[in-house]
């Protein structure tokens, strides 16, 4: 990136994951934070389990890692831009991860229980630790903890129930209830007061200690890849290279789960897969992006990724109104590839959306609310006068 320009590329590519994150969601939103990995209880036809296999194979925990990877990378452009402008960059970063740390609490208490959010901010946190290394220590942290992961897929063996098949058939009967057809209030209450897991202390502090070893690498490849200048449109070659090694192999790692059950000596290597063949899409949608960036499709693209933030709520207000008792009451009922129709719908309003708002105003509502709070900036002062302060900063 040149100056103060925007990486269209990398907007774009947040845009996508949108997309991606959201269908994978849907699950969520439908059959609960719990339900998803439990569909038997919900007794799909076989055309709505093919859709489920698909999402499972294709899109979760594979558009994910983008939006992680994108959080790294966007990371260390914004910190040169923040050296450019003579800023203190800890600063700014700390403020920027402590508004994401709020909108997540908020998200996850008041509207759903499926919020990135808050574990972003915490991530950037820990991130904070890495942004002045120098790119060669970020790339020996970044393949220490991916080689982690693939360990603990080859040792892993026979995953032991979180859940008593009791206590989850108890809970998905209750959610189904709760959720189809009970007020904002109630649903709120089971949301945030109701543990089928039953923890205990030391139980949930290894699951917290564990997150980072699953977050950080992608986030930590997408700040050495900033560093290289990987996004960049003339990279077709490396882009091409990517697409065409890493889509394959990471959808073979994925398959793993399902044919671990049927090939003794496979282990489960879906855990790593994901991230493969996320890397894998961001190739492949970078390779077309170079050749066709100016499409309608890709501008449409870069606006939605412009609003992520906005937009990521967005959905989420949309698809509980949709799902929940106290909107359209369809939660369960709808179906997998009805599901993945609307949320094909709601993306591309939401695109259009993105296009038409953007061509009025600069930033998403929650867009300048992060900036107010990470600049101290005056939300009602000019562009203009914010661009003359920053160059009397500057001289």
């Amino acid at each position: 990136m040149v100056g103060g320009e925007r990486n269209g590329l990398v907007d774009a590519l947040r845009g996508w994951s949108l997309f991606g994150i959201l269908i994978a969601n849907l699950l969520i939103f439908q059959y609960g934070i719990f339900g998803k990995d439990e569909i038997s209880f919900f007794q799909l036809s076989s055309l709505d389990y093919g859709g489920y296999v698909a999402i499972k194979m294709l899109i979760e925990n594979s558009f994910m890692p983008i939006f992680t990877f994108l959080f790294g990378y966007s990371l260390i452009l914004m910190s040169n831009r923040l050296k450019e402008k003579n800023r203190r960059v800890k600063w700014h970063l700390f403020r920027r991860f402590l508004v994401l740390i709020a909108f997540g609490v908020l998200h996850a208490t008041f509207l759903w229980e499926g919020d990135i959010l808050l574990l972003y901010g915490a991530m950037g946190m820990l991130l904070l630790f890495f942004t002045n290394r120098k790119r060669k220590t970020i790339l020996v942290w970044c393949v220490v903890l991916f080689s982690i992961i693939t360990l603990i897929s080859f040792i892993g063996g026979e995953e032991e129930a979180l859940i008593s098949e009791d206590n989850i058939d108890v809970y998905l009967k209750d959610t189904m209830t709760i959720y189809g057809s009970g007020s904002y209030e109630m649903i709120k209450n089971h949301r945030n007061d109701v543990d089928p897991m039953e923890m205990s202390g030391g139980e949930a502090f290894i699951v917290v200690l564990f997150m980072p070893i699953l977050i950080l690498p992608m986030m930590l490849l997408g700040m050495y890849g900033a560093h290289v200048g990987w996004l960049q449109v003339s990279r077709q070659k490396l882009f091409q290279y990517i697409a065409s090694s890493c889509v394959p192999i990471g959808l073979f790692l994925k398959a793993s789960f399902y044919l671990s059950k049927e090939i003794i000596w496979l282990p489960d290597m879906s855990l790593i897969g994901g991230s493969v063949l996320s890397i894998g899409y961001i190739g492949l949608f970078s390779y077309l992006y170079s050749n066709s960036r100016h499409g309608q499709v890709f501008y449409g693209f870069e606006s939605l990724g412009k609003l992520s933030l906005t937009n990521y709520i967005l959905q989420t207000v949309v698809c509980t109104s949709v799902f929940y008792g106290y909107g359209f009451g369809l939660f369960g009922r709808m179906g997998v590839l009805l599901s993945i129709l609307f949320g094909v719908g709601l993306f591309t309003l939401q695109v259009v959306g993105s296009v038409f708002f953007l061509k009025r105003f600069r930033q998403g509502p929650l867009e300048k609310v992060m900036r107010t709070v990470v600049y101290l900036e005056n939300p009602f002062q000019s562009r203009k006068k914010r661009q003359l302060k920053d160059e009397m900063k500057v001289s």
